[in-house]
């Protein structure tokens, strides 16, 4: 009996403890608001700063003939260490409302050293002047041409990423060689365009719900150019309509047929995610899956 009545005591103590800390706080806020009523000015921020994470860039392109805004996240080591170099993904899509934020979190989220998915990386998002210009290459679909007309140009993008983009970059921060693209839907096409046609532009592809059907699904009958060195590819979908989820099986196919012993190769279908929010869970299983196993 003596060792229950301790343990009641005990806990009556922490109920009253915590059942002042609430009346404490209730006392705080309802004198606040009385204050308000009155007419009294609230108390003075003790301090504000603003915060970022990361820097925009403008370069001039002679390739685009346009000057092209660039958003550079660089990782909480990048000023402390100035001896260390760090892998650069290539983010399409990557304006500050579009794709950059919540990519460049989740790259930071998977660097931490309990986490250990992916290393530290640079981000370099690439903002858009006209993504259905510079993701497409030229159709011959009477549809694509009403639905689209300025598009076309894919290959000047490409040559601005390999000409102009990836050297600026390298000249102007700590890079390692090791290079990322990340693309979905337009975007998607246009990474997959480089991974047939310029493969060793990048060491590894994410290229998320790709709008493949582009020209009559033309871009899937062309022969891939061959590469030495050591890729990793994931390809991903949502559950978005029967068109977009062959295409991207197909595509898989396409690479395991062509596949060698330098590349690692993943596909996923999303099944609870669609078109419009595949790319943030896509990313995130792809740098565990081209990363991690590097990392042990």
């Amino acid at each position: 009996m003596l060792s229950l009545s301790l343990h009641d005591r005990a806990k009556e103590r922490r109920v009253t403890k915590k059942t002042t800390m609430r009346n404490q706080i209730l006392i705080s806020v309802l004198v606040l608001l009385a204050n308000v009523l009155n007419g009294q000015e609230l108390p003075e921020k003790i301090s504000e700063t603003d915060f970022s994470i990361g820097k925009a860039i403008g370069i001039q392109s002679l390739t685009l003939n346009e000057k092209r805004e660039l958003n550079i996240y660089l990782p909480a080591s990048y000023a402390a260490d100035t001896s260390k170099r760090y892998p650069v993904i290539y983010l399409l899509d990557g304006s500050k409302d579009e794709d950059f934020v919540h990519i460049s979190g989740i790259i930071q989220f998977g660097a931490f050293k309990w986490i250990n998915m992916n290393p530290e990386c640079i981000v370099v998002g690439i903002e858009n002047v006209d993504r259905k210009r510079d993701f497409t290459y030229p159709s011959q679909n009477k549809l694509d041409q009403e639905e689209f007309p300025t598009s076309g140009k894919s290959a000047r993008f490409i040559r601005f990423l390999a000409n102009e983009l990836q050297p600026f970059v390298d000249a102007n921060f700590r890079t390692t060689a090791n290079k990322t693209i990340i693309g979905q839907s337009l975007g998607g096409l246009v990474a997959t365009e480089v991974l047939l046609e310029m493969p060793d532009l990048f060491d590894n592809y994410i290229i998320v719900s790709p709008s493949l059907w582009w020209n009559d699904e033309s871009l899937l009958s062309r022969q891939p150019e061959p590469f030495d060195s050591i890729k990793s590819i994931y390809i991903a979908v949502g559950k978005e309509g029967e068109t977009m989820e062959r295409l991207a099986k197909e595509l898989f196919r396409k690479l395991s047929d062509q596949n060698s012993q330098n590349t690692e190769l993943h596909y996923e279908f999303l099944e609870d995610k669609t078109h419009g929010d595949a790319l943030h869970i896509a990313v995130y299983n792809a740098l565990g899956k081209i990363f991690r196993s590097k990392n042990e």
